[in-house]
């Protein structure tokens, strides 16, 4: 795709194939390249080599710790790092959390908590969706009753993601019941998770994985400027979030990366002596695949070449997030039928790359199949698109 790239950019993505060449782990590579799933602890260990380096937050600005790179830059780095075979860091604080702060939140909170995103000390999890509040958010009813210099917080979050990790959870609260639309009367929380009246429990999914979790809030005492934003306007905060994180999930660099793989896959595996990529049939599926892929890559480099720098993305993001969770899923279909019989065998204990290709057996299907549903399902994106972008 050099064509949307500039010299300078050209240069840029030189300088981080050297960075990564020299500071990416082998280990952290051969993980990715051997068809396995990064650990928690590597992902870890990669955020602290990239926060050394002062590229941690690709897309912060220098003033906060950032780089101030251009969104095409923050696009070939992150391209360039899966394609090294680097693990994925987590969205929650450094693309979610972070600029919320820096948009909406108090200098004390931006002073306390955006130096401890960077470092890792601090780690964050989203406590948005609720049993009866998952795509459509502004169903809420977590209550928060101002009492003095605190709220208390009574409620109930699910579908947690890392919440078993984290020690901060940005929140989406009910504090004014009587609001006449949904959308009203809600606001946006920081909560300590070692507070008392906070219980974690893990959910198993269908992959049989601890990712997800419940969280429970029982007479939670949240100090009042933990508030980000103004009390009631928290569905201001959560538009600007969302739209970071469609984007975020879209995960086109994770993709090409994988595509990589898979054909790499196809290419090893031999039916009668021809390589499955030979084959007419599989090769016309992977085709297909990889056409709306670079389809979806395309979209995307042209949104990066014309936006500017803290510009919003708007709708395009809900099409971003439609298209590259259903690739996922399409590339992690296709790759178990590449791998055939060897995508069978699965055991929990595999989890977190501790298994022979768990992330290309039946074991990574089984995980991308929320993938549509997360962070707004495929049915809400679409209605999203339709309205605000197609006018209907």
């Amino acid at each position: 795709m050099d064509l949307f790239y500039t010299k300078a950019d050209i240069a840029f993505r030189d300088d981080v194939r050297a960075f990564l060449n020299s500071h990416l782990p082998q280990e952290l590579s051969e993980t990715f390249f051997n068809f396995k799933r990064h650990s928690w602890e590597q992902m870890i260990r990669w955020h602290k080599i990239l926060a050394q380096k002062g590229w941690v937050a690709a897309h912060w600005p220098m003033e906060h710790g950032g780089t101030g790179w251009t969104p095409m830059q923050q696009y070939i780095f992150d391209s360039e790092a899966m394609m090294a075979g680097a693990p994925r860091l987590r969205p929650f604080g450094l693309k979610m959390i972070g600029p919320v702060l820096m948009r909406f939140g108090t200098d004390e909170q931006k002073q306390r908590f955006l130096p401890r995103i960077l470092s890792a000390e601090d780690y964050w999890c989203q406590g948005f969706s609720e049993p009866g509040a998952g795509s459509d958010l502004a169903s809420l009813k977590t209550r928060a009753v101002r009492d003095g210099e605190d709220y208390i917080v009574n409620g109930q979050k699910t579908w947690t993601t890392t919440a078993q990790h984290a020690n901060w959870m940005f929140t989406l609260v009910r504090t004014d019941p009587q609001a006449e639309k949904p959308q009203a009367g809600i606001s946006m929380l920081l909560i300590d998770l070692n507070s008392p009246g906070v219980t974690v429990r893990p959910i198993r999914t269908i992959d049989g994985d601890h990712h997800v979790n419940e969280v429970f809030l029982e007479d939670v005492r949240v100090p009042a400027n933990l508030l980000v934003g103004e009390e009631n306007k928290g569905w201001t905060c959560a538009k600007f979030l969302l739209g970071n994180e469609r984007v975020s999930i879209a995960n086109v660099g994770q993709s090409k990366a994988e595509m990589s793989l898979l054909k790499r896959l196809a290419r090893d595996r031999t039916v009668d002596g021809v390589a499955l990529i030979d084959d007419p049939v599989f090769g016309a599926k992977l085709a297909d695949l990889e056409a709306d892929f670079l389809a979806q890559e395309v979209t995307n480099l042209r949104m990066l070449a014309g936006i500017k720098p803290g510009q919003e993305v708007g709708p395009l993001s809900s099409l971003l997030k439609l298209r590259g969770s259903e690739i996922q899923q399409r590339i992690q279909e296709l790759s178990m039928e590449a791998a055939g019989a060897d995508a069978a065998p699965w055991r929990a204990d595999r989890a977190a790359g501790g298994g022979k290709g768990d992330g290309y057996g039946v074991h990574g299907w089984l995980t991308s199949r929320a993938f549509t549903i997360f962070g707004g399902s495929s049915e809400v994106m679409k209605n999203i698109v339709a309205k605000q972008t197609l006018g209907l």
